[in-house]
């Protein structure tokens, strides 16, 4: 019989990955926690009947979406001075996937809020943007294009729900099967 008691224990040497800089990282759990805002004051708002209650959850929610399309464009332009860390313990396939992936993230963030604020510009509404000032609609209300501006809003809607859910369910998968530490990109470096 083998006696298993002797044994050293077995460790698992922690895969140390390239980091995206704190700024990056900063960046990104900023439009993680601004999205995760943003959808529950859009169903929120679209549950009540018209009132001032669903005034104020909209105006929230423009608010959340615009500051959203202002963090994304920034991480975009950080993103272009200070590109991506190496992947180097992803396979090239998966590596691309998660690159278009983003990107499409990117994509969803910055026409959520464009389409947003033409509906509403469209539809002749000014935001009050955290009412801390307002922002008047910059065109005359045009019911056709507020009604294309609503489709692409909603089809929009659909597409960060698929993206995301893939988002974390890859990040996931990382996490557990591979076990790669690719989590630890967006993490800061924990000194141990």
């Amino acid at each position: 019989m083998l006696d298993l008691s002797t044994r050293a224990p077995v460790t698992i040497a922690r895969v140390e990955q390239p980091r995206y800089t704190p700024v990056a990282q900063a960046l990104h759990w900023l439009t993680a926690a601004l999205v995760l805002a943003v959808l529950p004051l859009a169903w929120i708002a679209t549950s009540l009947p018209a009132s001032p209650a669903q005034s104020f959850y909209f105006q929230l929610h423009k608010s959340v979406g615009i500051t959203i399309f202002a963090v994304v464009a920034l991480r975009i332009l950080w993103r272009a001075r200070h590109p991506a860390p190496p992947e180097v313990y992803v396979p090239r396939g998966l590596a691309l996937l998660g690159r278009i992936n983003h990107w499409l993230l990117y994509l969803v963030f910055l026409l959520m809020p464009a389409s947003g604020i033409v509906l509403s510009a469209a539809a002749g509404s000014t935001t009050q943007y955290f009412f801390l000032f307002p922002i008047p609609p910059f065109m005359e209300k045009n019911k056709a294009v507020s009604d294309l501006a609503d489709q692409i809003h909603l089809a929009g809607q659909y597409a960060v729900y698929a993206l995301v859910v893939l988002h974390v369910l890859a990040t996931a998968w990382h996490l557990v099967v591979r076990r790669d530490a690719v989590l630890d990109r967006m993490l800061p470096r924990q000194d141990v």
